[in-house]
């Protein structure tokens, strides 16, 4: 499977369990268009989005050795950088988790994060 196209399923199904906020609504395929245009017209952010799917994939390794502590902090670091992103950034992410991955609404915006994450390097 292409790696980048891993990192934007493991985004958009991991990351609302690193998002802050709990009162998030559920995002429309609008909100995700807005903050996936903001991230591709700011290498900043672009770049600070690729450094979650790192993150991300680190976790997934963290996870797999049952390895909680590495897991607690790569948490905090993703959650860290995804607050570099903006508030826009972590309110999606966070309304994600209401969102049925394989649902036709789900399947939509994983394509946008896929198409984002083949952004990165």
């Amino acid at each position: 499977m292409n790696p980048k196209l891993v990192v934007a399923i493991s985004l958009f199904t991991a990351l609302p369990a690193i998002a802050q906020s709990q009162d998030a609504p559920k995002p429309t395929k609008a909100d995700v268009q807005k903050v996936v245009q903001m991230i591709i017209g700011d290498k900043a952010k672009l770049q600070a989005f690729c450094d979650i799917g790192k993150l991300q994939f680190q976790m997934e390794q963290a996870d797999e050795k049952k390895d909680t502590k590495a897991l607690e902090a790569l948490g905090k670091k993703a959650d860290e950088v995804a607050q570099t992103i903006g508030p826009d950034y972590v309110k999606l992410m966070d309304g994600l988790d209401l969102v049925d991955p394989s649902s036709p609404e789900g399947r939509d915006f994983d394509a946008m994060f896929a198409n984002l994450a083949k952004q990165c390097k």
